[in-house]
């Protein structure tokens, strides 16, 4: 058996104080479904926030001086976020688990698509690790490192990749909900324009419509 799960690469909190989070996980990754709890879901949401806590240039409007908001700042107001992550992916039967390179981002999730529909290849990263995931003819094989010689390898049908790809989407729905759920309580006045951040770096339609930082 194969699954997928779509994941956010961690790291230390070093005392981060403006809402509750878990620690990071052992793996270095969290996966993202509709069973996190509270905590996790923060520490989801910090993972975000940090990846594009970048301060302003451009037409971006200044970093405000408020902890909170100067922290969520870039969440709130890039066009274009990044979060550090992608698909992790393990044969069950053989133990091999693909995991997202370097280069790779949880908002491209849905570029897997293309091996369904038949692309070539997707490239993740590079050395030390450089996981790639390619379409040969009726098979689609995912190399660990393709950098190394006799890497482990993970093969699936492009129906199989499809079914993986719909859990996955299943998994971040599931996440989106809970971080709505999260941020009413936890970031009231920002929810909206968290949760529409939220559901553009996932890639995925906003549960409250519509919704711009003003």
């Amino acid at each position: 058996m194969i699954v997928a799960q779509p994941v956010l690469e961690t790291h230390p909190s070093d005392g981060f104080g403006l809402w509750p989070v878990a620690e990071p996980e052992p793996s270095g990754f969290l996966a993202l479904d509709g069973t996190l709890t509270s905590a996790e879901v923060g520490a989801a949401v910090m993972y975000i926030a940090t990846c594009n806590d970048i301060d302003p240039d451009g037409d971006r409007p200044p970093r405000p001086a408020d902890p909170l908001a100067s922290f969520l700042h870039g969440l709130l107001t890039f066009d274009t976020l990044f979060a550090s992550g992608g698909l992790r992916i393990t044969d069950l039967a053989t133990g091999v688990t693909f995991l997202p390179g370097c280069c790779d981002g949880l908002e491209d999730w849905r570029d897997w698509s293309r091996l369904v529909a038949g692309d070539g290849l997707l490239g993740f990263g590079h050395a030390p690790v450089t996981p790639l995931a390619e379409r040969l003819g009726g098979t689609i094989r995912l190399t660990v490192d393709a950098e190394r010689s006799g890497s482990p390898f993970i093969e699936l049908t492009p129906s199989g990749l499809r079914d993986l790809l719909a859990g996955a989407e299943r998994d971040l729905a599931a996440f989106r909900v809970l971080a709505d759920d999260w941020a009413s309580a936890n970031l009231p006045a920002h929810r909206a324009a968290v949760g529409a951040a939220l559901s553009r770096v996932l890639d995925l339609p906003d549960l409250l419509g519509p919704s711009r930082p003003s």
